[in-house]
Order: structure tokens, then sequence, then C-alpha cells
């Protein structure tokens, strides 16, 4: 059986490897902006990433839930846009008290943090979706 005729499986499969590469990635990003150590933005990085994780299942599967309802079927730039926008959206209203929190910092700080790493992964969803679709095919909810 194909991996987009499981969607559970495709679901944590995609969350776990997106999120594998986010904690590298905000771990680098983070350690260059806040007045903080590597282990510090290593760990905030996998705390940051739980909450990601968690979203990203309930996201994804609310997304490919609203997706099957579509008359026009595949992913097209703008489909994509959204998805990376709204998951963006979401996590940062997660996020932006726990990031003030962890780097003693005031919101507006964090939110600069965020900024940051809302622009990093933006590009990185896109890049990570078009790739992971392009590796194990499309949902069934996009074909």
């Amino acid at each position: 059986m194909k991996l987009h005729q499981r969607p559970t499986l495709r679901r944590v499969l995609y969350a776990t490897s997106f999120e594998a590469g986010g904690i590298l990635l905000s771990s680098a990003l983070l350690l260059l902006m806040a007045e903080t150590t590597a282990g510090s933005s290593l760990a905030f990085a996998v705390l940051a990433s739980t909450v990601a994780m968690l979203w990203n299942l309930a996201f994804n599967a609310m997304f490919e839930a609203w997706e099957a309802r579509q008359p026009i079927r595949g992913r097209s730039l703008r489909r994509r846009a959204a998805h990376a926008l709204l998951f963006e959206a979401g996590l940062v209203l997660a996020l932006l008290p726990l990031t003030a929190w962890w780097f003693s910092v005031d919101l507006l700080t964090a939110l600069a943090y965020e900024a940051v790493l809302i622009v990093a992964f933006l590009i990185y969803t896109y890049l990570f979706t078009w790739a992971f679709d392009r590796l194990f095919g499309l949902p069934a909810s996009a074909r």
C-alpha cells in the first residue's frame, strides 16, 4: 500500500521529519539572535517542536478535510501558500508567550525572534511540503 493511501502514517512521517529539520533550523537561528547558549536554544527548539508537532498533526488533518471538499484538486501555489501562512499564524499564537518567558524578554523582543523564525519557516514549510509531496505523492485529498 502506498503512503498516500495511509493518511495517518503519512501525517506522522511528515510531522516527525519536518520537526527534525525544524529543530536544527530554529536552534541555529535562536543561537544567533538571543543571548543564550547552544543548550538553551536546543532545549527551547525541542520544546517548541513538540508544540509545533501537535499543531502540525491537528492543522494538517483540518486542512486536508477542508481540501477534500474543494472542487479543484491538486496543490497550487496559492493553496500551498495558504497552508504555510495559516499553519505559521496558529503556531505563533501558541509560541509567543513561551518564547518571551524562556528567553526572559518582553513580548516585542519575542515577536522579533518569532518574526525571523516565521520567515525562515514559511520558506522551509513550503519547500519541505513540496519535496515531501514529490517523494511520497499527494495525499488523497489533493488528488
